[in-house]
């Protein structure tokens, strides 16, 4: 393009309607001139009052675009000599140079072409969901029940105060007051041995994952994740590069055969307080057992306590943690089950000689921030609301809990099995062999309903039990009833299927949830 059709050409490009400044469109035009090649280098630019007088536009916005483009090396100016395309070319290490046209063309290019494997696999194995209440999302407290009032008077105490430091970020591990307060509060409620400085804060049990995996694993190293897991747990230490060896769960919880014995992991991660998501505690023999395995074989254990507040009827055993001799065990929760999910405040005990190098991890890796929430927290802490709240809602979840097992009851009687109803916020209706989970939790979203598929927790996805997972902290009496006649309705279909056939449903085809 010759330089005095750049005006020309500017004037057609500007008259299709855009959003944004003047300035911001015309300099998007002359760069994507220069990139595309329309105008080549040793090209000269019309003067600022030319093509302000050409376009109708201020000379000001010329000058700022064309200073823009000096600053960022597409053109060259001086006073009184004129205003020039760069070659752009030149600045380009020769491997890295190639056509217009080959850019061009992978302009369009499908998105997953440019990841990495890694990325990929991540993406081909999603796991979360846009949907996060309702009638029977698992895994979801009842944000409604948070003590908001409690909380904003804490926080609005804090804000009069000008809580300046509160608001840059955090020192290497976290809030030193609420640091303190977490090691008081699991001491007490979880029999967890550790002092403040072993506390590290986190945003929750990814997090603690991540930072887990970096500082002891490297690619390639096996981790034993239970089987059935956490899809999230079970992804991330995936996407690490590192070997996931699932391994059974039976009633006593992680149950690891001869083959597993004989080939030690470099990292255990459990959930003995209540295996997700098939709810069983682990049994103190088999704890010992796995305290014992980790310290012959020097390999560690990563604890993630989900739910060990909400038990109903049965007191639960001590923490994994608290029973550990050799320092083997990174403890790991989160206040995202107590309080509300979008707090985004975890936090990981690890052994003594660990502590510092999970504190710097996790100030290197992530900057952490979001002190005043933890000064809040800290104070919601000592003032001993916590408490209160957990007692209070644990009885309304075991009310919720009691009322849709009673529905179950009503629909099915005793045909189909409830696994894991004692704690938690969520029970597994279990389903026959010939029902396909997959297809009702599709089929009962079609209806508003919403549950999770047992089966895709598994990562042998060949030997999965077929069952659907059902929230109901988050939803009260009055919600569960009427949503469950609504399951219990596309449940029906397909039991009635199965047993006529006396096999899988004909829609067998299993695709993510």
């Amino acid at each position: 393009m010759e330089a005095f059709l750049l005006s020309e050409w500017l004037l057609r490009a500007c008259s299709v309607p855009a959003d944004g400044p003047v300035y911001l469109r015309l300099y998007k035009l002359i760069c994507r001139a220069i990139l595309e090649g329309h105008l080549s280098a040793g090209t000269r630019l019309p003067s600022t009052r030319d093509l302000a007088a050409e376009l109708g536009i201020a000379r000001n916005t010329v000058l700022q675009v064309y200073d823009q483009l000096a600053e960022e090396g597409y053109v060259r100016a001086g006073v009184g000599r004129g205003t020039y395309v760069e070659d752009i070319s030149q600045e380009l290490p020769g491997a890295l140079e190639r056509p217009v046209a080959a850019v061009r063309a992978d302009e369009h290019a499908p998105p997953s072409l440019e990841l990495s494997r890694r990325g990929q696999a991540l993406l081909a194995h999603l796991g979360f969901s846009n949907l996060q209440a309702g009638a029977f999302m698992p895994g979801v407290p009842d944000v409604r029940e948070f003590p908001l009032k409690v909380w904003m008077r804490i926080q609005n105490r804090l804000w009069r105060t000008g809580p300046w430091d509160l608001m840059r970020y955090a020192p290497a591990g976290g809030y030193g007051p609420l640091r303190q307060s977490i090691a008081d509060y699991l001491g007490s409620v979880r029999s967890v041995r550790g002092s403040a400085k072993q506390v590290v804060m986190t945003t929750g049990i990814h997090q603690a994952v991540d930072v887990t995996v970096r500082l002891l694993c490297d690619p390639g190293d096996t981790v034993w994740v239970e089987e059935p897991a956490y899809w999230g747990v079970r992804n991330l230490v995936a996407s690490a590069g590192l070997k996931v060896v699932p391994v059974r769960v039976d009633d006593e919880g992680i149950s690891p055969d001869g083959d597993s014995h004989r080939q030690p992991p470099r990292l255990i991660v459990v959930a003995p307080s209540h295996q997700y998501p098939l709810g069983m505690v682990m049994s103190l023999a088999r704890r010992r057992m796995l305290l014992d395995y980790a310290r012959q074989t020097s390999c560690w254990i990563l604890e993630d306590d989900y739910d060990s507040e909400f038990r109903y009827g049965t007191r639960p055993l001590s923490s994994l943690q608290g029973m550990d001799e050799s320092g083997r065990v990174i403890y790991a929760g989160s206040f995202s089950k107590t309080l509300y999910p979008g707090l985004r405040v975890g936090f990981l005990v690890a052994p003594p000689a660990l502590a510092p190098a999970f504190a710097d991890a996790v100030a290197e890796l992530y900057r952490e921030g979001n002190m005043v929430n933890h000064a809040v927290l800290d104070e919601f802490l000592r003032e001993g609301h916590m408490g209160s709240h957990i007692r209070r809602v644990r009885r309304r979840y075991a009310e919720r809990r009691d009322c849709l097992i009673e529905a179950i009851h009503r629909h099915f009687g005793d045909t189909l099995e409830v696994v894991g109803g004692d704690a938690g916020l969520h029970l597994v209706l279990a389903l026959p062999e010939g029902v396909d989970d997959e297809v009702v939790v599709r089929n009962a979203l079609q209806e508003g309903v919403i549950s999770r598929p047992l089966s895709t927790y598994y990562l042998d996805r060949a030997h999965a039990r077929s069952g659907l997972l059902l929230g109901y902290a988050g939803v009260t009496p009055d919600e569960i009833r009427p949503a469950f006649d609504v399951l219990a309705r596309v449940i029906g279909r397909y039991l009635q299927s199965s047993h006529s056939k006396g096999g899988r449903h004909d829609d067998t085809r299993r695709t993510g949830t």
